[in-house]
């Protein structure tokens, strides 16, 4: 468990420019962006690590961290349970490894909290429904007070919302050991969204 004065926030998925640049402006919120991934980084684990570093250093109140170690563990545990190409969980369980080598390794912790943006509307040719979500789903069991959803779809709104989510983060127990949300992603299954969606 990290010790420091900030309250570490991690916006998993892409973020609209809007709603970065309205945190940005907050008086005691830090935003966080990681560096460019080196080659060797395709799934930004390496970035997001030293995001989430940079940030266990900040003075300010909340710290958002637009970066998230646990990325392609999300995307891959989404795409396991994608029916139109039915790849199984090698995809998640590789991803599963690599990132858990570098928890044990001591190269990132979790943060405090992630705060997870509902999709914009679905653009011409996009398919509105986004599947199963790792954050809703098998992290949000893990520890429900320690995910925060900002319901609201276009990026005014979303700004808004970023910046009151922030100052009502409720508090809980800490996370357990990432083996044991991966091991709760490996059972979960995306059905069980419903009992624990946003209300």
């Amino acid at each position: 468990m990290r010790r420091n004065a900030s309250t570490v926030v991690v916006l998993p998925g892409p973020a609209p420019a809007e709603v970065l640049a309205a945190v940005g402006r907050s008086m005691n919120v830090a935003l966080i962006r990681p560096q460019d991934p080196a080659d060797d980084d395709a799934d930004g684990l390496a970035a997001a690590a030293g995001a989430l570093r940079q940030a266990g250093r900040s003075t300010s109140a909340y710290v958002l961290v637009a970066a998230d170690p646990l990325a392609a563990v999300a995307a891959s545990w989404q795409a396991m349970w994608d029916v139109s190409r039915p790849e199984g969980p090698s995809g998640f369980e590789q991803q599963a490894a690599k990132v858990l080598s570098a928890w044990r390794s001591g190269r990132f912790e979790l943060p405090d909290y992630y705060l997870v943006l509902s999709p914009g509307p679905a653009g011409p040719g996009e398919a509105g429904d986004q599947g199963p979500d790792f954050y809703l789903g098998p992290l949000r069991s893990a520890r429900p007070h320690r995910v925060a959803f900002v319901a609201a779809t276009e990026p005014a709104q979303q700004a808004v919302g970023v910046l009151q989510a922030l100052g009502s983060l409720r508090h809980g127990p800490w996370w357990p050991g990432l083996d044991e949300v991966i091991e709760a992603a490996r059972t979960f299954y995306p059905d069980r969204l419903a009992e624990t969606a946003p209300r």
